[in-house]
């Protein structure tokens, strides 16, 4: 970890010397004296960084070096920051006596200290390793690879479960027995949620449930928000009701979950409860008898189980067995390599089974292993991890009770990562336990912090830094130490999550390393990690998480409140925070010059930024989504490392001209509603890749963009010359992947929307929000569209052979007033739709009927039917569609229910979907 971030250390420095030093030459000799020690260092680390867990006095001199590095990049950027406060001409003249001596020679004390800890390498015996930057790109080569791997993930996720997911199944549609609770018990790593999900989603299990709810219970669960999770999902809550339940007190929520439980037939999952106390203080929302819905909680702890019922059927699953353990193994590790080289096969297949001894037969650990081993190509490597398992088996003496088998293999997972990727997998630590991390954030908050690297790529690569990271999260992936969440409609990873162990790890070396401090505040108590008695440094944190609660009194620990060293702030908190005091939020603002990443979002309260925002210059994150702000500070121009921009607030007032002097700014999320100071200039944005609600007025500033990839414009006015400003973009709109378009105006400018989508042909997502009427004629021909969302379009009837040509959509989302008020049915002809895995239909009350014909959407997977009153039969044609593996309905006419449930009228079109979800009905 050290070479990570004495790496990232010395990019900061050939910034500084790139963009401020060549003003100072003083200081850009000094500095340029610093960044040669510590490249020459670099390739000792990766000696270094392997050995301290076995050395005492490595480990010591590791911190050092890390530490001094760290000095380094303060003393750089106080100084940048004194620079960029000021005018440069007041700089050069103010700066250039005292205040150039006084760096030069804290940089020379810190270059003399990096030397010394250089020169002293022989004393420890550490030798220099050269890896080949090929190592950096490897996992973005391997994206091929990556795609065979992923598509025995289903086959991965059953291997051993058969029996108990029969059994578990067996206890949970039998209505006479009288176990209203099933759990699932066991140490961690044993499979026990994958076992749970295997079950949720079984066929038998979704024909026998009406209604579903699935939440993960973390340490730091609030009652409340778990209760309202449920009801939501088990009623497939419209955003009015989402309202009404937010209004709701706490006792209120769990009178109606009880009465939901108790006249429905449900099925609620409770992944991973610790203790008794949790299970007592959420039981009030459970009926316990005169109910045929069930409970299937996780444990860790078998007292849990008993407690939550005592007439309840417990389950443990058993560890797997030598043949499923090589069934897994295999299938991760193995796969594919006896059609290239079968001796090489064998001699892996010898090697493997010898580690999978020390496996115990729990998943996880046999997962990470072969994570490990799938990117191992030679025996040499293969004999090299399993000369190392006997010694992380070692270290990993004590820690039996918590991690069983599977910490020596999650540690040697660890360190055997790349250095690239330590500090990335590190980074997970910020996010709450079982949060579903999005990947686009993580991606540029990697970004942000300097973990991600185009100088760290061979020469031949050129794909962007949001590719890079992509490719490093797919590693992480491929190597098991990372979950994939969920997919978007081209396959590519979207959200992604880390297992409560791998987690734990997290955490462990975040402390090790000094890498992050996690802080919990509630209205109970402040919870500290790592703790305040720990031998980590909290004066010199540069990173902190803060996770807080509705009744949170404070924003940040008193110990960190002159932190000057913070580089990294991200706030988690719940939906529609409230702040106690506005001058605590400002305070964020006017204390911590230094940071490159603020997160603070949901903050529901007005807030006024102060100008003193201007001061954070090297700030290169920043994420106000869903916060109350009026208006934006001049003062924001002078954030000009800033590289993503997230202002998704319902409205903004004012936003000032400044923008365009944000340079380096990569992706700019405006408001959807917002007025601008005069004309927002957006044509020096040359990086810029994302583009969230501008106004048409401003599409004239695209043709300068040039790595524009995400762009949603806000059709607010017509547009005269718009042809001729579409004409002059139009190598700009051809690069673009995801459009969304909306029509604020009105019918009149419907021509104008078509104009726009018919410029960008090689979009993969369309979402088209307002009158349109008429698509463009070529939209058959887009050979990449997989995703299209329309809403209010008011399209004319003949429009629908339309859609059902796209040769490749598979999502399609049709929404409120999709059709003109005439258009009374839908029809989907035969052959129409071909690689139609996705049909959403909600909100479409015009809608009175709907014909499918034999043969169409022959590849439907998922219908969702929500909000449309006016349809009052389920179309016959679906009967014949044997892809068809899941079907949702809520807000529907109760006659339309009643036809589809067993015994029903229409019930024999739907009795072959494995998967039936209906939720809440309407009057």
């Amino acid at each position: 970890m050290a070479e990570a971030v004495v790496s990232i250390v010395v990019g900061t420095l050939a910034d500084f010397i790139i963009q401020e030093a060549k003003h100072f030459c003083r200081v850009r000799d000094q500095v340029e004296l610093a960044q040669t020690e510590l490249q020459m260092m670099q390739g000792f680390l990766k000696d270094a960084d392997k050995r301290q867990q076995d050395d005492e006095t490595v480990r010591i001199w590791v911190a050092k070096v890390r530490d001094a590095a760290y000095d380094m990049e303060d003393a750089i950027e106080i100084f940048s920051f004194k620079v960029s406060s000021k005018t440069r001409r007041l700089a050069c003249i103010l700066i250039k006596g005292k205040g150039v001596h006084k760096i030069v020679a804290e940089i020379e004390k810190i270059t003399t200290r990096i030397s010394s800890l250089r020169l002293s390498l022989q004393t420890y015996n550490i030798r220099e390793i050269r890896e080949s930057r090929d190592g950096a790109t490897s996992s973005y080569q391997r994206q091929q690879q990556l795609r065979r791997t992923y598509s025995h993930i289903i086959e991965r996720d059953v291997v051993g479960l058969q029996d108990n997911i029969k059994e578990l199944v067996t206890h949970l549609v039998n209505d006479e027995n009288c176990h209203k609770v099933v759990s699932i018990w066991g140490m961690g790593g044993l499979g026990k949620t994958t076992l749970a999900k295997q079950v949720y989603y079984q066929s038998e299990v979704r024909r026998h449930f009406s209604c579903f709810a699935w939440v993960c219970i973390s340490h730091r669960f609030q009652v409340r928000e778990v209760w309202e999770g449920i009801l939501i999902k088990l009623i497939s809550a419209t955003n009015e009701q989402r309202e009404e339940i937010g209004r709701m007190r706490e006792d209120e929520i769990a009178k109606k979950l009880y009465l939901i439980l108790q006249e429905r037939t449900c099925l609620v999952v409770l992944d991973d409860i610790w203790s008794i106390e949790t299970w007592d203080s959420l039981k009030a929302g459970f009926p316990h008898e005169k109910t045929m819905s069930k409970i299937l909680l996780t444990t860790r702890n078998k007292a849990v189980a008993l407690h939550a019922d005592r007439k309840g059927f417990l389950h443990q699953p058993r560890p797997l067995n030598d043949s499923e353990s090589w069934q897994l193994f295999e299938i991760i590790a193995i796969f594919g390599r006896e059609e290239t080289n079968p001796e090489i096969h064998s001699k892996m297949k010898e090697l493997g089974k010898k580690m999978l001894l020390h496996c115990a037969g729990l998943p996880l650990a046999i997962s990470a292993l072969a994570g490990l081993l799938a990117r191992k190509d030679t025996i040499d490597e293969w004999n090299a991890v399993h000369k190392n398992v006997f010694a992380y088996i070692r270290r990993g003496k004590g820690h039996e009770q918590e991690y069983a088998g599977a910490s020596w293999v999650l540690a040697l997972s660890y360190d055997d990562l790349p250095y690239h990727l330590k500090p990335c997998f590190l980074y997970l630590g910020h996010f709450p336990e079982d949060f579903e991390i999005p990947v686009k954030l993580l991606t540029q908050l990697w970004m942000a912090e300097g973990l991600i690297s185009l100088g760290q790529q061979g020469q031949s690569f050129i794909g962007s830094l949001e590719d890079i990271g992509y490719s490093y999260l797919s590693e992480l992936v491929e190597r098991c130490v990372v979950q994939i969440g969920e997919r978007g409609s081209i396959r590519k990873i979207k959200t992604c999550r880390i297992h409560d162990l791998m987690r734990d790890l997290c955490l462990l070396k975040t402390e090790e390393e000094n890498f992050l401090q996690i802080v919990n505040f509630s209205h109970k108590k402040e919870a500290m990690y790592p703790s305040a008695s720990s031998t980590v440094s909290i004066s010199k944190v540069r990173r902190l998480a803060i996770h807080l609660d509705d009744k949170a009194d404070r924003l940040v620990p008193p110990r960190d409140e002159r932190n000057g060293h913070l580089r990294s702030l991200l706030y988690f908190t719940p939906r529609n925070w409230m702040p106690r005091n506005q001058r605590l939020v400002q305070s964020v603002f006017k204390v911590f010059k230094l940071l490159r990443v603020l997160r603070f979002e949901n903050m529901c309260t007005e807030v006024e930024l102060p100008s003193d925002i201007g001061n954070m210059v090297h700030l290169r994150f920043l994420s106000l989504r869903r916060c109350h702000i009026k208006r934006l500070p001049l003062s924001m121009g002078n954030l000009k490392s800033m590289q993503t921009l997230d202002l998704r607030f319902r409205q903004l007032d004012i936003v000032p001209n400044v923008l365009w002097k944000m340079e380096q700014l990569r992706h700019l999320y405006l408001p959807l509603y917002y007025r601008a100071s005069g004309k927002l200039r957006l044509d020096t944005l040359h990086y810029l890749q994302t583009l969230l609600h501008v106004d048409n007025s401003h599409l004239n500033d695209i043709t300068e963009l040039t790595n524009l990839k995400k762009l949603a414009v806000q059709v607010s006015s017509p547009l005269k010359n718009l042809e001729k400003v579409l004409t002059s973009t139009s190598s700009t709109l051809e690069r673009i992947r995801s459009l969304y378009v909306h029509n604020v105006v009105g019918i009149h400018s419907y021509a104008e929307v078509s104009q726009i989508v018919s410029k960008c042909h090689n979009i993969y997502k369309l979402d088209l929000n307002g009158p349109t009427v008429e698509l463009p004629k070529d939209l058959q021909g887009y050979p990449n569209l997989t995703k299209l969302w329309l809403c209010r379009c008011f399209l004319k009837e003949n429009q629908m052979s339309v859609l059902e040509k796209l040769p490749n959509l598979r999502n399609l989302y049709l929404q409120s007033g999709t059709f003109e008020d005439n258009v009374k049915t839908l029809v989907c002809s035969k052959g129409g739709f071909l690689h139609l895995e996705f049909l959403s239909l909600s909100y479409m009350d015009e809608i009175d009927g709907w014909t499918v014909e034999e043969g169409a959407m022959p590849s439907l997977c998922q219908l969702h039917i929500s909000r449309c009153r006016g349809l009052t039969t389920f179309p016959d044609g679906l009967r014949y569609n044997s892809s068809l593996k899941k079907l949702s309905i809520t807000r529907m006419p109760r006659t339309f229910y009643s036809k589809l449930q067993e015994g029903g009228e229409d019930f024999y079109k739907i009795q072959h979907v494995p998967s039936l979800v209906f939720g809440e009905a309407c009057d």
